[in-house]
């Protein structure tokens, strides 16, 4: 038994760890789960009984023996591995893949910033809403085929609350509980009951906005309309306004913006018309200020509203309405630079 722990000893002295295959051979060798120290623990029970202490301190010592070695060589040779991977302090960083906004949120805030820099604040409310404030208030009539359910999605428990179907709800809740006069712009998600298709979606974002003082007139919401267009597509674009219908105001209009595109000369974008309709508008219908308690008599203003999808498939030439809401990486890492 001496004679094998001498013999062990001298293999563990002279056993070369050069790396770290041959570093990992000793540690199986002498401190693995099957190493040669093992069996000599084993045969202790054949020593003699007086010898057996001396005889257990002595394979001790080579176990303690074999762990200092393979700790030494193990820091050394991490050492060497780390003065062989020294970093070349001039050669160029890595490229992090950075993320973008999405580009309904860009349009959006466009048209914040376009209406904030003349004196429109921004007003937002809840998308669960009561029926006076997303028809009643705004002079829908029970009979007005809005309030179909081919159109809202009504809370199945109380049909007196729905899924609002425009921001102009909020606008409502701005005309009751602010101090005149109002200038606001009220963006926001709204639901309708439509069949998805590229040209309808059951959600989509709008900005609506809202001007009430005294003296307001038709002439200060074309004006206002004309300013955002040039902002929006272009010093150059003109405006043009149809007569149309919104039970909310009265008069009413669709507002075409001319195409920046084809420069009024007809493309395929603007079905070779020149023009592009963008939003609707009008003078706030006298019902509406009253349901408000604004008094009509003394007040008047304008209202108008936009699609955000729409003037995002107008600036980018998108023709497809779901690619805006489907989160394909692809189609969103176009639209990285800012505005």
């Amino acid at each position: 038994m001496e004679n094998k722990i001498k013999e062990i000893d001298l293999q563990i002295e002279k056993f070369k760890i050069e790396d770290s295959e041959s570093l990992e051979k000793f540690r199986i060798q002498f401190l693995g789960s099957k190493n040669i120290l093992k069996d000599l623990f084993a045969k202790i029970k054949n020593v003699a009984p007086e010898k057996r202490r001396e005889i257990g301190k002595s394979i001790n010592s080579l176990k303690n023996k074999a762990q200092i070695k393979l700790e030494t060589f193990n820091e050394k040779i991490s050492e060497d591995c780390r003065e062989n991977e020294k970093i070349d302090l001039t050669l160029p960083g890595e490229n992090f893949k950075l993320g973008s906004r999405h580009p309904l949120s860009i349009v959006n805030e466009k048209i914040i910033d376009i209406f904030g820099k003349i004196g429109f604040t921004v007003s937002e409310g809840p998308e669960v809403e009561d029926d006076w404030h997303n028809f009643t208030g705004l002079n829908l009539p029970q009979e007005h085929p809005a309030r179909d359910m081919q159109d809202t999605f009504y809370i199945e428990k109380n049909p007196d609350w729905l899924l609002r179907t425009h921001t102009s709800s909020v606008q409502m809740r701005v005309m009751e509980s602010n101090e005149l006069p109002i200038r606001t712009i009220t963006p926001g998600r709204v639901y309708r009951n439509e069949a998805i298709s590229a040209r309808a979606h059951c959600f989509f974002h709008q900005v609506e906005g809202l001007y009430i003082d005294e003296n307001v007139s038709f002439a200060d919401l074309k004006q206002t309309i004309q300013y955002f267009a040039q902002e929006m597509f272009g010093k150059h674009s003109k405006i043009r306004l149809r007569p149309s219908y919104f039970p909310f105001t009265e008069p009413s209009a669709e507002v075409d913006v001319s195409c920046s595109l084809c420069k009024k000369n007809g493309c395929n974008v603007c079905k070779y018309t020149g023009w592009l309709e963008i939003m609707g508008c009008g003078m706030i219908d006298p019902n509406v200020l009253s349901n408000a308690g604004i008094d009509p008599e003394k007040y008047s203003g304008f209202a108008f509203g936009m699609g955000v999808e729409r003037m995002a498939m107008l600036k980018y030439e998108v023709r497809d309405l779901r690619m805006w809401s489907e989160n394909d990486i692809r189609f969103l890492e176009q639209f990285k630079s800012a505005w």
